[in-house]
């Protein structure tokens, strides 16, 4: 360990690269988080409701395994297994020209899209806080929101299977202080959950329609958990201007119909991150400009 210091003392521009190249490994293995947790959600939640409705019959068949380990990933269009040589990330899908090796049908660019954003982001996360145990939080919190954005655009899903424990790790770092001390973490997480669940309620109250998922209420929590109580006006202020824009821009520009409902997830993660690398220069100069509006 003190060897490895020592080495990133003297070539501090290593770790980026490092948390770079690592961050596309780990993207391409998002790629399958995003797809396989919410059917493994889907086949649990009906596996259950079967034993409930049926206590006495057999159980599942186990040779039926499919978590995010196995099967191994295939082409959904022909079945193809894909190889290790077909599964680097960014450049297999370069060398395959973005077509399947087998039937030649177009890969998703959601995939190297994904692996391009978690290397870029771990390159930030690694530039902002370099080698320290803030950066290996930075970095799991970075890789856990990426998956839960796109699973909510997907799904309009965000899984307790990931907020929950995200919920508790981020307590946990901060027993350590690694960003705010263990008591602003509490009250962030406690605060996060309760002020979004008092606008569901009011806007249920007042509407009679359901304005956001209990999702979103865990998910604030998770921030306010790992960034403290003070960031949660910030977050949900970038997070909210956002969604009103892209919100307005599908509406006006894509014919978007204004009663379907826009994921509000995505926008929260979004918001979380830019906090947690400049949460505080942020904070500061919304401060300045609130008191010159004054």
């Amino acid at each position: 360990m003190n060897d490895l210091s020592a080495f990133f003392a003297n070539y501090p521009a290593a770790i980026p690269w490092m948390a770079g190249l690592f961050g596309l490994a780990i993207g391409s293995f998002l790629n399958v988080v995003v797809h396989r947790l919410p059917v493994m959600l889907e086949r649990r939640w009906q596996s259950q409701c079967r034993e409930l409705l049926n206590p006495n019959q057999p159980p599942a068949d186990a040779s039926n395994r499919f978590d995010l380990i196995v099967p191994r990933s295939r082409c959904p269009h022909c079945d193809h297994a894909i190889t290790a040589l077909e599964n680097i990330p960014v450049l297999s899908f370069l060398w395959l020209r973005g077509k399947c090796s087998a039937c030649r049908k177009p890969i998703s660019w959601r995939y190297p899209l994904v692996e391009l954003l978690t290397g870029c982001l771990s390159v930030l996360v690694a530039w902002r806080f370099g080698f320290s145990l803030a950066a290996l939080a930075g970095l799991a919190l970075t890789w856990s929101l990426i998956a839960l954005t796109f699973i909510d655009v997907d799904r309009q899903l965000l899984p307790d299977d990931l907020t929950l424990p995200l919920l508790w790790a981020g307590l946990l770092f901060n027993i350590f202080a690694v960003f705010v001390p263990l008591s602003s973490a509490v009250i962030g997480a406690i605060a996060g959950y309760v002020s979004l669940w008092l606008v569901y309620q009011l806007f249920k109250l007042t509407t009679g329609k359901e304005g956001m998922g209990y999702g979103d209420f865990k998910l604030f929590a998770v921030l306010g958990a790992w960034l403290g109580w003070q960031s949660l006006p910030l977050i949900i202020l970038l997070a909210s201007l956002v969604g009103a824009v892209v919100g307005i821009s599908f509406i006006v520009f894509f014919g978007h119909d204004r009663r379907m409902p826009i994921p509000f997830g995505p926008f929260l993660c979004a918001a979380g991150w830019i906090a947690l690398l400049w949460g505080e220069p942020l904070t500061r100069l919304y401060l300045q400009f609130a008191r010159i509006a004054v």
